[in-house]
């Protein structure tokens, strides 16, 4: 958080007066003063209202002069004809303010014209743009990018949540592609970072501290080695704010969380004793699947289901329920969900379609509303359950999961849903949760980050989403869950939606997809781009020990291998340790053939038999300017795909045992038989991947950006 404090009653003053008169924008003075009154630096300016006063105002303040008019009924100002720069004398400012005011009354006859802004004409320096958005989900978000007409044609922006720190800020420097020009390029002088960064932290800070400033534009700001100062000021404003999404202290959801996900016992709303029925489906799960806690079918007729008493309502229970799955249609849910409620039930896992999807707004609303009144979390609906495997516990209508590990997967799709259950029973990825969330009616996933962020049998979080409810609330968590364990998305829908509608640049520019970007990334979120990617990244992440350093070496049995892995490396932000110490590189030397390469990538070319392999690999491990290697296989009959995997794994498990542990990741080229060779190595800890050369990269990549992101290296 910013320590900055503005003057927030002369903010107040004018927004009010602004409110007062039914305007939903500033006009350009009341922007300057509220620049001022938060020391955001803009040029000496005046407001004239007649040709003569223009002349005399302008002359005093120095030629060249910028002329613009002033009219809340004008907000583009330069569409309308209402700028003209470069104004050089006394003459020319008389003439200016005539055409300024002629050209406005043309392009809205309306308008009311309150006068013309002279200011002082920036000379020199970088354009750049700094701004601030209101989104949907994220709230108030500051943005920086290159300024002037470029922003808008090379839509070079950045975003990160308000209010921004000081780090926040510089980071936003560096991280448009667009960077090396703040820098200074062919013999240029380069920006005042403290100058800009401070502006930042100023916007971010305003906006924050005044929810109805709904965009906001400095553009451009003019930055030059000796500060940094804002030319023009857009404010918008939206008085009528809406009301911040429901949501319970963060205590609260923890425990209610462990109830629902680790239940002592459990209800079956619904259950059923006939076969292809949702809530027979599930009770089985529950049975199968080993659950040891107390299972209560509820049904209105039936006395039994599968050997267990059944109860008319959950009220009829005896004893305590932790959590009720829901398999009965839509339209007895509200009734059901009540009678949860009044028995005090922590959870209720809403499988039943027939909601917000279909477009039964209000159904979904009051099913809302009871879980407010009662404190009960809804999970779903339109839901294929959960699994949490610790508990051997199988709330689901899908077959039971009993491949146990430290993985917890979440979908808001069903559909993906069934492919991650899939994938993670084929690859044999133990996991220690898979969780549907449907139309996240309340528990999304910050609610899933909370519980799992002390769950001591998870130790990565992977997610898919379409939408976050309250993106602020899901970044604020994940920055705190993140920094202890790896935390993945795939956010689906990378759309512009909303865009369009924007008054400001900075506000057209704010495409769904490039904020949901800066903030998972702010947020040290990895993003996956594809269902597969985050199914490779919540396999093998969580495998890969956290590196110590940056340098990575390339070891390779074909040149062609190396080249495509060296490329993987500059597109996953890694860096190859060049140039290769003269003694390392003496050292490889004596393991590779005259007419191999050292250097890095290592190729100790594809006619090496298997102690070649073993050696360098070896020197790689042993050696401490070594973070990670990259094997490449390419398969001979010298050295075999299955003995280059065993291989590996005995090395690799003997330099462990020595305290050398590095991130290890392969890629195998060759027949068939380097299947079976890349499963073996990742059942022994080592991700290896046949056929690919990007994939294990971008798995050490996500390792990486992780551990970076949690200040571990």
């Amino acid at each position: 958080m910013s320590d900055f404090q503005g003057d927030k009653n002369k903010v107040r003053q004018i927004l009010d007066s602004v409110k007062a008169a039914g305007r939903d924008s500033l006009t350009a003075p009341e922007g300057k003063l509220v620049c001022d009154a938060y020391g955001i630096s803009v040029p000496k300016e005046s407001v004239v209202t007649s040709a003569a006063q223009a002349s005399t105002v302008a002359a005093s303040m120095g030629f060249p002069v910028v002329m613009k008019i002033v009219s809340p009924d004008i907000l583009h100002k330069t569409e309308a004809g209402g700028v003209i720069v470069g104004v050089k004398s006394a003459a020319d400012a008389s003439a200016a303010y005539d055409t300024i005011v002629a050209n406005a009354k043309v392009y809205k006859a309306d308008a009311t014209i309150l006068g013309v802004q002279v200011q002082q004409m920036i000379k020199g320096g970088q354009e750049v743009i700094i701004g601030a958005v209101t989104d949907n989900s994220f709230g108030k978000l500051v943005a920086f990018g290159l300024g002037g007409v470029l922003v808008e044609v090379l839509k070079d922006i950045t975003f990160r949540l308000a209010p921004a720190t000081n780090e926040d800020a510089l980071s936003m420097l560096d991280g448009i592609q667009a960077a090396e020009m703040l820098k200074g390029v062919r013999g240029g002088d380069p920006v005042n970072r403290a100058a800009l960064s401070s502006l930042i932290v100023r916007v971010s800070q305003l906006v924050s501290d005044f929810p109805e400033i709904s965009e906001m534009d400095l553009n451009p700001v003019f930055a030059s080695k000796e500060g940094a100062i804002a030319a023009d000021v857009r404010i918008v404003v939206d008085f009528a704010q809406k009301a911040p999404r429901y949501r319970p202290p963060e205590a609260e959801v923890a425990v209610a969380m462990n109830r629902i996900m680790q239940p002592k016992a459990v209800a079956v709303i619904g259950a059923s004793t006939e076969t292809g029925k949702i809530g027979n489906s599930v009770m089985k799960n529950l049975i199968n699947g080993g659950y040891k806690g107390q299972i209560y079918p509820i049904h209105p007729k039936d006395a039994e289901i599968l050997g267990y008493k059944a109860y008319k309502s959950v009220k009829d229970v005896p004893g305590e329920i932790d959590t009720a799955v829901f398999a009965i249609p839509a339209k007895f849910v509200a009734g059901a969900l009540k009678e949860c409620g009044e028995k005090k039930i922590a959870g209720a896992i809403l499988i039943p379609s027939g909601f917000g999807e279909t477009g039964n707004i209000e159904g979904q609303e009051e099913l809302q509303r009871i879980g407010r009144e009662y404190n009960i979390r809804l999970m779903g609906p339109n839901i294929y359950g959960f699994y949490y495997t610790p508990s051997n516990l199988c709330a689901t209508f899908c077959t039971a999961y009993d491949y146990k590990g430290t993985t917890a997967l979440s979908s808001q799709s069903g559909g993906i849903g069934m492919a991650i259950i899939g994938y993670s029973r084929s690859a044999k990825m133990g996991v220690s949760a898979i969780v549907g969330l449907g139309n996240k009616s309340d528990i999304d996933e910050d609610d899933l980050l909370i519980f799992f962020e002390n769950d001591p049998n998870t130790t990565v979080i992977a997610q898919h989403c379409e939408d976050l409810k309250d993106g602020r609330a899901f970044a604020e968590v994940a920055k705190r869950v993140s920094k202890k364990k790896p935390v993945i998305m795939l956010k689906a829908g990378r759309t512009a939606a909303g865009a369009a509608a924007a008054s400001s640049h900075t506000g057209a520019l704010a495409g769904n997809d490039k904020i949901y970007e800066d903030v998972l990334r702010q947020s040290g979120v990895i993003r996956a781009r594809s269902l597969r990617q985050l199914l490779d990244f919540a396999r093998g992440v969580p495998l890969l020990p956290t590196p110590k350093g940056e340098n990575i070496v390339i070891i390779t049995g074909a040149g062609g291998s190396g080249v495509l892995l060296s490329d993987a490396c500059v597109d996953n932000g890694l860096k190859l340790l060049k140039p290769m110490p003269d003694d390392l590189d003496a050292a490889f030397r004596k393991f590779i053939p005259p007419f191999g390469a050292a250097g890095n990538p290592v190729d100790i070319t594809g006619g090496e038999p298997p102690i070649t392999y073993v050696n360098t690999v070896k020197l790689g491990l042993e050696d401490d300017r070594i973070h990670a290697l990259i094997l490449g296989y390419w398969h001979t009959i010298v050295t075999p795909p299955m003995v280059f995997a065993r291989n590996m794994v005995e090395i690799v498990e003997e330099m462990k045992k020595k305290g050398k542990v590095k991130p290890v990741v392969a890629s195998l080229a060759g027949d068939v038989e380097v299947e079976e060779a890349a499963q073996y190595l990742y059942e022994h800890g080592i991700p290896a991947y046949a056929y690919s050369t990007e994939i294990p990269v971008e798995i050490l990549g996500a390792k990486y950006q992780w551990a970076r992101g949690a200040g571990l290296l």
